[in-house]
């Protein structure tokens, strides 16, 4: 077993080297993942297939500011699964305050994780109306978004504006054929970076593919 920053953890299961994070919640699963125990501490399987945080960290990124006590925006919460391994990371001192609008999706998300989790709060709302946040107090280390709308970086950066600290770290999934099926992922990509020059530092992009199709994450820095 590796440490890596001792936020997320390298170990060897069934002949190879996999993702992990320290399971907050011992016992507990959020989706099905392997439990694995080594002396006497509990790691969960982190699946870059079902994450894509997981799969950014596969492809090589540079930049990984999550860790203990760290306060993290998460856009696009869905049922919980990359919110659940952020909450491992932050651990007790840290929050992770989980938006999420669709209500079906929603309603996993805090059976599976919320309702688990106290590090875990889930804001049941739509990510254009920041203002209406109630539960997020104070600026965040981290904004990370993750939701298909064909305007999701101008809604990424209203949210930036709101509740992220000065020089802290914005992670942006570019779902392009969710902006538009009509051009070349990599133009929309480039195209959406353009977007964020003018108040972020861009430090890196990473094509999610295998994991993603069509999927990037750019991983910038707010502006001082």
């Amino acid at each position: 077993m590796e440490e890596d920053n001792q936020s997320f953890f390298w170990i060897k299961s069934e002949g190879q080297e996999r993702l992990a994070t320290e399971n907050m919640i011992p016992g507990n699963q959020v989706y099905k993942e392997k439990l694995i125990i080594k002396s006497n501490i509990e790691y969960r399987l982190w699946d870059p297939f079902r994450s894509k945080l997981a799969a950014a960290i596969m492809n090589e990124l540079e930049y990984f500011p999550f860790e203990n006590k760290s306060q993290v925006l998460y856009l696009g919460a869905s049922t919980g699964t990359t919110v659940s391994h952020v909450s491992d990371i932050i651990g007790s001192s840290g929050i992770v305050f989980g938006v999420e609008h669709a209500s079906r999706v929603a309603r996993d998300f805090l059976d599976r994780v919320a309702s688990h989790r106290s590090n875990v709060i889930p804001i049941l709302q739509d990510a254009r109306k920041p203002k209406e946040y109630f539960s997020v107090f104070g600026k965040v280390d981290v904004v990370y978004v993750d939701i298909a709308q064909p305007d999701q970086t101008q809604i990424a950066i209203d949210n930036c504006e709101m509740f992220l600290k000065k020089g802290g770290y914005f992670f942006l999934v570019i779902k392009t054929r969710s902006i538009d099926v009509t051009k070349p992922p990599k133009r929309i990509v480039a195209e959406e970076i353009e977007k964020l020059k003018s108040r972020f530092d861009v430090l890196q992009t990473i094509d999610l593919h295998p994991y993603d199709k069509d999927h990037a994450m750019v991983i910038s820095k707010f502006k001082s």
